[in-house]
């Protein structure tokens, strides 16, 4: 996954046997915790003020040394802050003219960093539709290579961790980060090196449901939300690829439906 201010420092394990990856968006709206290195500090302060709109496409932003002065930092950071940017596509240097914010469609949507900011300025339910329309054309696509391709000690993790979310113990937040482990144990079972780059948008899918609404509170809603999961798992396990896809297809359009149904009671 690309490296960025959200999972720039904190390392943790996605499960017992799980790969260790670093912080993500939603790990990091549940902690709170923000990097704090200057480089960080400028390359997420310019990138939220760009997404929010403080710096409109086509906008020259500031030079260096209003940069400095601005967040009292040494003059090369801004530079190697511009570096960062231009490679996420929200900006271009031009000669004589400054950097200039790029237009929407060249930004890099599948960056950690860019969802992140996202979330930071405020997104709607169109953009968390648009994040359950990329899972749905990944994710049930995983569960069915993972029915070919997972070995059994990745079926018993997928398991555990499908279970575990059964738990009525969980708060909205544990339950959160539950179901992005699962999720990300499916996209890594299915020993598709495509797949695993995808982790970023799955967890702003998730991200931006919890943000609405958890099925946490309601016991019997958690035991659904661990049958649903457990199900995908049988799938697996059984190596059927067209059941495991359709049972990752129902989850994902459960969640939909949150969105929808938050969509609709706001009048839209």
């Amino acid at each position: 996954m690309p490296d960025g201010c959200a999972f720039a420092t904190t390392f943790q394990r996605l499960g017992e046997g799980g790969a260790v990856r670093k912080k993500g968006l939603l790990e990091t709206m549940v902690s709170g915790a923000v990097a704090h290195t200057s480089h960080l500090q400028v390359v997420t302060e310019l990138g939220k003020a760009i997404v929010s709109g403080e710096f409109p496409v086509g906008a020259t932003l500031p030079r260096d040394v209003e940069l400095v002065t601005r967040f009292g930092v040494s003059r090369t950071l801004p530079r190697e802050a511009m570096k960062t940017l231009a490679a996420k596509g929200l900006i271009v240097p031009r000669a004589r003219i400054g950097t200039r914010v790029t237009s929407k469609d060249q930004w890099n949507l599948f960056d950690g960093d860019i969802l992140t900011w996202h979330f930071a300025v405020g997104v709607d339910e169109d953009f968390l539709l648009h994040l359950s329309d990329i899972r749905g054309g990944f994710e049930p696509h995983a569960a069915a290579l993972a029915a070919r391709e997972a070995s059994e000690a990745e079926i018993n993790q997928m398991m555990h961790l499908a279970v575990a979310m059964g738990d009525p113990d969980h708060t909205p937040e544990t339950l959160a980060l539950a179901d992005l482990r699962f999720h990300l144990a499916v996209m890594e079972a299915s020993h598709n090196p495509f797949m695993r780059t995808v982790g970023n948008l799955i967890e702003a899918a998730l991200a931006g449901v919890f943000k609405l609404s958890s099925p946490a509170g309601d016991r019997r809603k958690i035991g659904d939300v661990a049958a649903n999961h457990i199900r995908i798992v049988e799938e697996i396990r059984r190596r059927d690829e067209m059941g495991a896809r359709q049972a990752m297809e129902n989850v994902i359009s459960v969640g939909r439906r949150r969105i929808l149904s938050r969509k609709g009671d706001q009048g839209d």
